[in-house]
């Protein structure tokens, strides 16, 4: 942080120091609750093993910190507003620290799956505080849009640590190892909260505004929709379960929908979306994630399953990508002070669309015999997986910006934990679209499988077969994503029109931003 100290008007560093030690604590929280949707999936099969989970139980390992997580962000921003965003701040990495503990003394699959959730709730009360606190403790301008900088790529390299720090601390010990990726959170976590009441001020609280029915509806809505569209990623759009869970999911929202417009302090003011340039921004930050998180989900078993790379490995093959990510948010927190929002997340989404686009270009035989057409890491992944980071970070660093600009001092808690629901959501809205197109490409390929195996073929074949039938279902999941990029594209271009000079200053509600 610079010129935090002369923006501030102050005549030594100790400004700038706070704000910098006040952004360090934000991010470690922003970083643990990203890395944590990803850190264990690596280490899934050591997990189920060693506590014996069966097959069906071992998607809630990740399903479980998903759906607290996404079920719980509106509450937890509207929390914060209410009853103060440090508060909640510290809470939250509280609750989170001692949940990491009990999911890594766990002894059965029932604490487990129990301390999973638990911390999905805490990082649900800490994430939307995080983001809330950048914007009430940075003044607008240059200092804001570095911090929101530093935060984006926490968001966006939060992913891909998780893999590489899953692949390592599971490669130490396969017994051991597994656990550490939760205890790992525990001091980090509660060193943070202790040093929060030094660095970051708390905010105004109005606990008697608290509107309970509006967040009962919400929270079991999120849970219904979230839990649906997971569902539908692993039993199908079809499914029963699937089809009950979103038919309420959605009739309670609509409930909470009522509910908002006639409250006198609604959980959620609609006043938040009357904003062209920050509804457009909420939408964009709905696709965007959607592509991104189903690009680490296939390509990091594509890096394994196919290109035979250990788990080690295969987090290492993505830090190219945290590496472009850092360097995008550095140059994009300088271009956002010069140049226009839509132009960067604009060209944003189009570098990561392109990325995405490469990816459904890897190789694979499609006719039988099957040979294995294995991608090679340096010509046919690391090129798109650097493009996908550079568009990825210059998307992020403008929309959120522009995602919590302008918004009333009350209500930056909730903007915080729409954008951050949005990303939940979209994220698994997105994963389970792309899971269903691999899928659909695996079983029209079946009666070819079928055909091949009864007119004899090699048994031998069988490796080849599941690789180049994973390659083919991955490459169409990614060509779907790409057009899901673009999609976010058309909307940033079309409908975010603030100009970077409104983003270099703290305006009222009523500021016209397009």
């Amino acid at each position: 942080m610079t010129d935090t100290s002369r923006e501030s008007g102050s005549t030594d560093s100790g400004a700038g120091r706070h704000l910098g030690w006040a952004l360090v604590l934000i991010c470690v929280a922003q970083l643990m609750v990203v890395l944590d949707g990803t850190i264990a999936n690596i280490a899934i099969p050591y997990i189920a093993t060693d506590l014996d989970i069966d097959e069906a139980n071992r998607t809630w390992i990740v399903t479980g910190y998903a759906l607290a997580f996404g079920g719980l962000l509106l509450l937890g921003g509207r929390l914060g507003d209410l009853y103060g965003r440090r508060r909640l701040f510290m809470s939250g990495l509280i609750v989170f620290a001692v949940a990491s503990a009990l999911g890594g003394l766990a002894t059965n699959e029932a604490l487990l799956i129990g301390a999973r959730s638990l911390q999905g709730a805490g990082a649900a009360m800490a994430a939307p505080a995080a983001l809330a606190l950048i914007t009430t403790t940075f003044p607008a301008g240059p200092a804001r849009n570095r911090a929101f900088a530093v935060y984006a790529a926490m968001s966006g390299v939060g992913a891909a640590v998780g893999l590489l720090l899953g692949g390592w601390l599971t490669g130490l010990d396969p017994e051991l190892g597994w656990r550490l990726t939760f205890l790992i959170n525990t001091p980090i976590g509660l060193a943070a909260a202790a040093l929060a009441p030094r660095f970051l001020a708390e905010s105004q609280s109005h606990p008697g505004e608290m509107d309970v029915p509006g967040a009962v509806t919400a929270t079991l809505g999120l849970l219904g929709v979230v839990y649906g569209i997971t569902r539908a990623g692993e039993d199908g759009w079809g499914d029963t379960w699937t089809i009950a869970s979103l038919t309420a999911g959605v009739a309670l929202l609509v409930a909470f929908g009522v509910i908002e417009s006639r409250v006198a302090h609604p959980l959620l003011p609609f006043r938040v979306f009357m904003n062209r340039t920050r509804a457009s921004s909420f939408v964009a930050m709905f696709l965007a994630p959607a592509a991104m998180f189903a690009m680490f989900y296939f390509l990091s078993q594509y890096i394994q399953l196919v290109m035979g790379y250990s788990p080690l490995h295969a987090g290492v093959a993505f830090l190219p990508f945290c590496l472009g990510i850092m360097a995008a948010a550095a140059i994009g927190s300088n271009l956002i002070n010069r140049v226009d929002a839509r132009v960067l997340a604009g060209i944003g989404t189009l570098l990561a669309a392109g990325g995405l686009f490469g990816f459904s270009r890897l190789p694979y035989d499609d006719t039988f015999p099957l040979t294995s057409d294995v991608a090679n890491y340096w010509t046919d992944l690391l090129p798109y997986v650097l493009v996908m980071s550079f568009g990825m970070g210059m998307t992020f660093i403008p929309l959120t910006l522009t995602a919590v600009h302008h918004l009333q001092a009350e209500d930056s808690g909730i903007g915080s934990g729409v954008l951050n629901t949005m990303q939940q959501v979209g994220g698994a809205l997105g994963l389970s679209i792309l899971a269903t197109v691999f899928s659909q490409t695996l079983q029209g390929r079946q009666e070819d499988v079928a055909g091949y195996a009864a007119g004899g073929g090699n048994p031998g074949d069988e490796t080849s077969i599941f690789e180049s039938l994973f390659t083919e279902g991955a490459t169409n999941a990614f060509l779907v994503g790409a057009l899901m990029m673009l999609a976010a594209s058309a909307i940033v271009w079309i409908f975010l029109n603030v100009k970077h000079t409104e983003l270099a200053t703290d305006g009222p509600e009523a500021v016209h931003l397009g």
